[in-house]
Parts: C-alpha cells; sequence; structure tokens
C-alpha cells in the first residue's frame, strides 16, 4: 500500500511539473495582451490585434474577433488572389497589361502622378509591386480587375477557409464611399474634387463612423492573421509565389513608423499597410535576431489622434511582441 501511495504521489508532482509551463505560458500571453492595450491608450480610438510566433500555433489577441476597416491592407489578398491565378496558369507575371487614362486613381499614387501621357503599359509584376510597396490605387484596381473582381477575391479567401474578411469595392469606389462623392465615374469625380481643393489627396481627414460602420472591406485581427500564416505556410499559393509575395511586402515603403518604427534597425520586416480618415493599420512578418518569425495584424479605428499617435500604438504594439517572442525564447 505505501508502494501504491509513493507511485501516486510520483504521478501527481510529475502531472503538476508538466503543466506548469502550460500555465506559465497562458500567464505570459494574458501579461503581453494587457500591455500592448495599455500602450495604445490614448494614441488610438480603439485597437486590434492578432499576432502568432511561426510555427507555435498559439495566438496574443487583443479584440481579435471584431470587425476593422482594412483599409488598404486589403490589397494582400488582392495580391494573393492574382498570384494564385498565375499559379493555375491563367495569367503570367509578364504580361502587358493596359493602363488607360480612364483607369487612373487620382491622389498621392505613383502612377497616376508620374504617368500624365496616355500610353502605358506595365506587367502584372509590375503592377503588384506599387500596390503593396506605395500602396497605389490604379495598380490596385487593375489587379483587382485581374483578379477577377472583389467577389473573387472574398471566393479565394473562402475556399481556404478565412470567413471573417471580406472584399468589396474597388478601391476607386472605397474613397468615393468615405468622400461622400456621387455615384458615377468614380475616379474622374474624385480627380475633380482633388482639383477643387488640393490638399485632399494628402490629409488624412477625420474618422468617418458612417463609413467605419459599412460591414464591406472588413477583417478581424485574427482573419488576417489567418491569410498571413496561409501566405506562410504554402497553404494558398505555390512556393515561387510566395517568395515573390513577401519579397515585394519587404520593400513597402510606406508606413516607415509602424511595424517598423520601434524594432532594432535593420530589423526584416515584410508588410502592407491601410489608412484611410481614423483608421491606421499594418499587417505582415517580422524577423527576430534569432532567425524565428512572427506573423501580426494591427488593426485601429475610430481615432481622432494624429496619424503621428496611431503609427505609435502600431510601433509599441509590435516592439512590445518583438520583445515578447524573443525574450521569452531566451529564458529571460
Amino acid at each position: 500500500m505505501k508502494r501504491n501511495i509513493a507511485l501516486f504521489f510520483i504521478a501527481m508532482v510529475s502531472s503538476f511539473v508538466a503543466v506548469q509551463p502550460a500555465f506559465a505560458q497562458e500567464r505570459n500571453l494574458q501579461d503581453i495582451s494587457l500591455k500592448i492595450e495599455k500602450l495604445s491608450q490614448g494614441l488610438v480610438g480603439r485597437i486590434g490585434v492578432a499576432a502568432q510566433e511561426i510555427g507555435s500555433g498559439v495566438n496574443v489577441t487583443i479584440n481579435g474577433d471584431e470587425a476593422f476597416v482594412m483599409a488598404s491592407t486589403y490589397k494582400v489578398a488582392i495580391a494573393v488572389t492574382l498570384l494564385d491565378r498565375v499559379d493555375k496558369g491563367q495569367v503570367q507575371l509578364s504580361d502587358l497589361i493596359d493602363i488607360s487614362q480612364e483607369m487612373m486613381v487620382a491622389g498621392d499614387n505613383a502612377i497616376a502622378l508620374n504617368f500624365v501621357h496616355p500610353g502605358i503599359k506595365l506587367s502584372v509584376a509590375n503592377l503588384i509591386e506599387p500596390m503593396i510597396t506605395e500602396s497605389d490605387n490604379t495598380a490596385t484596381d487593375a489587379c483587382l480587375k485581374l483578379a477577377g473582381g472583389p467577389e473573387a477575391v472574398t471566393n479565394m479567401l473562402r475556399s481556404i477557409g478565412i470567413t471573417e474578411q471580406r472584399v468589396d469595392r474597388s478601391t476607386s469606389e472605397i474613397l468615393r464611399d468615405f468622400y461622400g462623392l456621387p455615384d458615377k465615374a468614380y475616379a474622374s469625380v474624385l480627380a475633380e474634387a482633388i482639383a477643387k481643393d488640393p490638399t485632399l489627396a494628402a490629409k488624412q481627414p477625420d474618422r468617418n463612423l458612417e463609413f467605419e460602420a459599412d460591414p464591406r472591406d472588413h477583417s478581424t485581427p485574427n482573419a488576417m492573421l489567418e491569410l498571413l500564416l496561409a501566405i506562410d505556410s504554402g497553404k494558398v499559393l505555390s512556393s515561387n509565389s510566395r517568395e515573390f509575395l513577401l519579397a515585394t511586402m519587404s520593400r513597402t515603403r510606406t508606413g516607415a513608423g509602424r511595424l517598423k518604427g520601434l524594432l532594432p534597425k535593420g530589423t526584416p520586416v515584410a508588410h502592407k499597410t491601410g489608412t484611410i480618415g481614423g483608421v491606421a493599420n499594418d499587417v505582415g512578418f517580422v524577423t527576430l535576431p534569432d532567425g524565428r518569425r512572427f506573423a501580426i495584424a494591427v488593426f485601429t479605428k475610430s481615432s481622432t489622434t494624429s496619424e503621428a499617435d496611431r503609427d505609435r500604438a502600431i510601433a509599441e504594439v509590435t516592439r512590445s511582441l518583438y520583445d515578447f517572442y524573443y525574450l521569452t525564447a531566451q529564458g529571460k
């Protein structure tokens, strides 16, 4: 009987020791979630975060199931859908696409600003590049059309099990709806509005709560994280298309103060930003000093703060997660 009691005691101790890391991990996740939520207070109206170290299967989330305006982060899903067509042989990266003057989306966009005369042909690869790196809206609308339109992008998301992200409009339609412009020839109407007020293209107006309440072109942070992980794992793209997209995202020049804002200089980041009104977003991948990586989606909305403050909130969140993932692995 003494032997049975001893064996029972050993089993109980072993069980306790085995469970301890799980408790510790859960406590760490709670701590980091509380920390990053507190960091964003006063800098943004509302924040949503979802992050995961690649291969861990464990998420850090804040308001992870709440819907947020994607703004230009929705261009990741457009790129994935178009590259999926490339993988299927329906489109080639080298295909030359006519970009007519009617396709130009007015605003602070590289193509519309630099090609003012008719007669432009750009390859599919050279449309995806500025769509991601410069967040160019003319390139985006061309890529969306090549991808099969908004419905095709949403169908792609559903096909890989992502249910809480949807794409409904072109960028010209989104801008039309945000600025309350007439329902006609969206690009030309926006161009006319900018001609009357040249600052319209550059400035970020105040939040538009009616626009934010519209369910179109929304995602939860968790759904965006799912998409990022699907890209990285090869669930949705061939290895060639995956490498093409990640390399393109690594050249993003917008949002230097967001995911990258407080990271050590030279930290590899592959990302896509989004900005409109009281919305500032950034989503992508961050590489740690030891080569491990984590995927992260940070959405904000309903902010009356400056864009600099919103950038700072995203940067603080990212740096906190960077330290969490790196220092936890180092046992510190």
